[in-house]
């Protein structure tokens, strides 16, 4: 089957097989969150983005092989309401980025900062942190060497448009900014976009309305 990255709540995932990675995106909760479970294919290792909702589901997701790391993108409450409970269940270790920590009930045991490297298995994932949608929300790019390069933006970027930063000028300012220099200005239009919610992108599709965005200021 052809990866879509179309899911629903209460619906099937949908995998997206790479080379030497499997991303399995799956929707929960009332909000519509998307959850990435990513598995290195040679070691098998785990690692979960955003325990956001509905801990049963990414649980039987997850499966007997369980999670090395779960990723949380940022501090808002929609993003870390399974968070707790599987991280009890799997003893997984948890990432966020320094400035959203505080804001994360359960305990962040690394903080991420701009350009750091999480693993899973013999995978790399480069964190970019993003300023606007919150002070320390962190994108992941994993930059395929059989491919393009695949980025998860959380709230930061989705299609058409960055994330919310509630008519705050100096959060947009800086969120475009970051998201323009960081992953616009640096991936290839073939890039692949997971967002926080709903369907997925690519940075292709949204790069000619970037001058959009800054016009109208959101």
């Amino acid at each position: 089957m052809t990866y879509s990255g179309e899911v629903t709540v209460g619906g099937p995932a949908d995998v997206h097989e790479l080379t030497d990675l499997m991303i399995t995106k799956i929707a929960v909760g009332p909000m519509n969150n998307n959850a990435y479970l990513l598995r290195c294919r040679a070691t098998d290792e785990q690692l979960l983005i955003d325990a956001a909702n509905d801990a049963e589901t990414l649980l039987g997701t997850i499966g007997e092989d369980g999670i090395t790391s779960v990723v949380t993108t940022h501090q808002h409450g929609d993003h870390w309401q399974a968070l707790a409970e599987v991280v009890t269940a799997t003893r997984a270790r948890t990432h966020a980025g320094r400035e959203d920590a505080d804001g994360i009930p359960v305990p962040t045991e690394v903080l991420v900062d701009d350009g750091d490297t999480i693993r899973v298995g013999q995978v790399e994932l480069t964190a970019r942190h993003l300023v606007g949608h919150t002070p320390g929300s962190i994108a992941l790019v994993y930059d395929d060497p059989h491919g393009h390069p695949h980025v998860f933006t959380g709230d930061c970027l989705f299609p058409g448009g960055v994330g919310n930063t509630w008519k705050d000028p100096a959060a947009f300012a800086s969120l475009i900014h970051d998201v323009e220099t960081k992953i616009f200005g640096t991936l290839p239009d073939e890039t692949w976009v997971y967002p926080g919610h709903g369907n997925d992108t690519t940075l292709g599709a949204e790069r000619p309305h970037l001058p959009e965005w800054h016009a109208r200021g959101w």
